[in-house]
């Protein structure tokens, strides 16, 4: 360290103002989830490049913007989530996306690979009054295939009202925060405030009015029974999508209350943006939010999630801690 009070990263995501709204309009699952495009309705990248791709399939440049909204990424499958958007700032809630990544130029292109759009939305009382944004919903594709750890090429194509549109997207650095705890293991133990240390829980939640997930200490919890731990700062949101993790979290949180805690930890001291984050973010290596560890009874980290997810996806995580 160079002594400077490390801050989150002001990574692309942070253009996205609300940008994570860019739902479909299209019928939804009953788990808010709607399934991805066909890959046929996309160009196939067999035998191209990633630029011959790009301004020889047909498709005209997009003056849509396709914004990242992760930026930790490790060799082998990872979870890849993106908001779409006008240059202007507006949301773009009717494309079909898919996208495409290869580690250089000459290098085999892996795609198309079509995203789902996931609700964000939780039940009413869940719904806090004090987030930064408007979001409901985020583009996300499941599996995308890093072989090698570096920058790697990414664009997306999307199928709108005009036809095949093709944007560049920026590079994704996979193995750039090694620093971050993997699915395998081990979380480190950090003590997180709890709500009878302090007299007033806006002096470790931003979210208005504060969760119930600061019951108990992180530190008294790991390694003896299941938690979610989730760094995030509902009314100081760099991401535009930490209030809505968090409600998702509380309202899962309630359906396992007994089975599984859930602790969230606020980003910055003294909730300052002009201020550190804080010590327990720098153990756990983090330079975004929101993030979220699904850590089992022994300590070990089972699902580690950057940026927005749903009910679903949180469910299925948890499920796989859940005892006997």
């Amino acid at each position: 360290m160079n002594g400077r009070p490390r801050r989150l990263a002001l990574i692309p995501i942070l253009c996205l103002l609300a940008v994570l709204a860019v739902a479909g309009c299209g019928g939804s699952e009953e788990d808010g989830t709607r399934p991805a495009p066909a890959a046929t309705e996309f160009p196939s990248a067999e035998g191209k490049t990633i630029d011959q791709l790009r301004t020889g399939s047909g498709a005209t440049p997009s003056e849509a913007v396709v914004a990242p909204a992760a930026q930790s990424f490790e060799v082998g499958v990872n979870r890849y989530p993106f908001g779409v958007f006008s240059t202007g700032g507006e949301q773009i809630d009717d494309a079909d996306v898919a996208l495409y990544f290869a580690k250089d130029e000459e290098a085999p292109v892996q795609g198309p690979l079509p995203a789902e759009v996931v609700s964000l939305e939780t039940k009413p009382a869940y719904r806090a009054k004090g987030s930064v944004g408007d979001v409901s919903t985020a583009y996300v594709v499941p599996g995308v295939d890093f072989d090698r750890r570096g920058p790697w090429l990414a664009i997306a194509m999307l199928n709108g009202p005009e036809g095949l549109e093709a944007a560049r997207l920026p590079s994704p650095d996979v193995g750039l925060y090694p620093k971050i705890p993997a699915i395998g293991e081990k979380a480190p133990s950090v003590h997180t405030p709890t709500a009878d240390e302090v007299a007033d829980l806006s002096e470790i939640d931003t979210r208005v009015p504060p969760d119930q997930m600061h019951a108990v200490d992180f530190a008294d919890l790991v390694g003896r029974k299941p938690v979610v731990l989730l760094f995030a700062t509902p009314a100081l949101c760099t991401s535009r999508v930490c209030g809505p993790v968090v409600d998702i979290a509380q309202q899962v949180a309630d359906r396992h209350a007994g089975e599984v805690e859930f602790v969230h930890m606020e980003v910055y001291e003294d909730n300052d943006p002009n201020k550190p984050i804080r010590p327990q973010l720098e153990a756990y290596g983090l330079r975004t939010e929101p993030w979220t560890f699904v850590i089992d009874a022994d300590g070990v980290v089972r699902e580690r999630i950057e940026g927005a997810y749903g009910v679903a996806e949180l469910e299925a995580a948890v499920a796989e801690v859940l005892p006997g």
